[in-house]
């Protein structure tokens, strides 16, 4: 492994700005300051002119591998993730068969060690009938308890209320939810099959996933943590109506109730299916203006602690079917951080707060060791980012399987320079470098 000094470069960690220079050694940060020396046998990279940030933390994404590996794989997909300056995922339990045993949670993380080039994580999924095997998680190696209160792939629908008050009450780890209401969401897509058959509009995507079946399946999930004191992350938050469910009074470490925003409910509104159609369909859905500048005003008063990809690829084929036949999702690791420090450059957000929502607030939430900070003695996951290049996005250069992205024809203002994982350069300047750099997430329990 080299060992590497990042020179000149501004230095953006836990609120502040400053030019300087960071030693990478043996894997670990082993100095931050203002000016360092080249050691002997350390090769230098010179920042100078770019940003040198901590690698961000995904804490969710859908890497589909094992069963649906036609859409993506730990490997590709981490590959995508990696070039766009995202070092470690917490990846989601939805692939088939379905984690929701200990031995299949386990056959996961023995195809991220042989393949991903990001650090890692897995859920342990969460249906009705498999409590005494959830209570088995180790606390220690793996990120959390997944519970879908609203439709998914297989048996994780977690829907009798037994069930709900069993997991909340005895799942001492973090419990990570997907809230939609099922009743409300099948209830109105009976209605608009019986007016449109199989071809429903698009547009009516927001309105069959509506607001309501948002916010009732959120306040049940955040009054059974009130409850039952449990340590609950509600993720992809798309409506104004939700974020006043969290709370912005206690720093981060001490909340026990959390919330995420993912980039498309930050970047997306319902205008835009009009353009990009089934390639912004998502669950939840993308909705109004006024509930993603409602999802912005939380995130800047802390309402909401995290932003995330919710990384979920699926083919072009799979895409461009109609409305009823095409599955939600769409991939965004490869782009999410530039999209965010394109609203910095717009005024929306500050770099400092950027980085403390993908890379400080997941590794504080979720008690990850050693990382998401740029600090000496932690493991060096660090992104360099160019200002000053722009990043066009098409096909062509779309990292992840499935080989599209939402935002196809977009220019943006920055451009992933580097990325290092653990102490090892995996990508530079358009290029990923070969060889395994991703290591299992450690969690300190509290």
């Amino acid at each position: 492994m080299n060992n590497y000094l990042i020179k000149a470069g501004t230095i953006v960690n836990e609120g502040k700005q400053f030019v300087g220079d960071v030693l990478i050694q043996n894997g670990r940060i082993e100095k931050i300051a203002a000016n360092i020396e080249l050691p002997i046998g350390v090769v230098e990279v010179n920042a100078e002119g770019k940003y040198i940030l901590p690698g961000c933390i995904d804490d969710q994404v859908h890497f589909r591998e094992p069963g649906l590996t036609h859409k993506g794989t730990i490997f590709t997909e981490s590959r995508a993730a990696v070039a766009g300056g995202i070092t470690s995922f917490m990846e989601m339990p939805n692939t088939v068969p379905n984690a929701l045993t200990q031995e299949l949670l386990e056959d996961k993380y023995q195809i991220a060690a042989q393949t991903s080039l990001a650090n890692y994580s897995f859920f342990m999924g969460a249906s009705n009938d498999n409590l005494e095997e959830v209570l088995k998680t180790n606390h220690q190696n793996i990120c959390g308890i997944k519970i879908f209160m609203g439709s998914s792939t297989g048996n994780m629908l977690v829907d009798k209320e037994a069930v709900l008050e069993s997991l909340f009450s005895r799942v001492s780890m973090l419990i990570a939810t997907h809230c939609e209401d099922e009743l409300t969401v099948r209830t109105n897509m009976a209605l608009f099959q019986a007016k449109y058959g199989e071809d429903i509009p698009i547009e009516q995507h927001p309105i069959i996933r509506s607001e309501e079946a948002c916010y009732l399946s959120s306040s049940l999930a955040v009054s059974l943590a009130k409850k039952h004191q449990s340590r609950l992350h509600v993720l992809h938050i798309s409506t104004e109506r939700e974020t006043h469910l969290f709370d912005n009074t206690l720093p981060l470490e001490k909340k026990h109730i959390t919330a995420e925003a993912c980039i498309h409910h930050l970047w997306f509104s319902d205008q835009d299916y009009a353009v990009k159609g089934n390639f912004i369909k998502w669950n939840p859905a993308v909705k109004t203006a006024a509930d993603r500048e409602g999802i912005w005003k939380a995130v800047l008063d802390n309402r909401i602690d995290v932003i995330a990809t919710d990384h979920a690829p699926h083919t072009l084929e799979e895409k461009s079917a109609k409305y009823m036949s095409a599955p939600s999702g769409g991939p965004l690791v490869q782009h999410a951080l530039i999209a965010m420090l394109e609203k910095v450059q717009e005024g929306r957000i500050s770099i400092e707060r950027v980085v403390e929502k993908m890379a400080h607030a997941p590794a504080t939430l979720f008690r990850v060791q050693e990382r998401g900070f740029l600090r000496e003695g932690y493991h060096a996951d660090i992104v360099i980012v160019d200002p000053n290049r722009n990043t066009t996005v098409h096909k062509e250069n779309c990292l992840s399987k499935c080989a599209w992205s939402p935002f196809e024809g977009h220019t943006f203002t920055h451009a992933i320079d580097s990325t290092f994982i653990n102490g090892r350069m995996a990508y530079s300047k358009g290029e990923i470098l070969e060889g395994k750099t991703g290591e299992r997430l450690l969690f300190t329990i509290a």
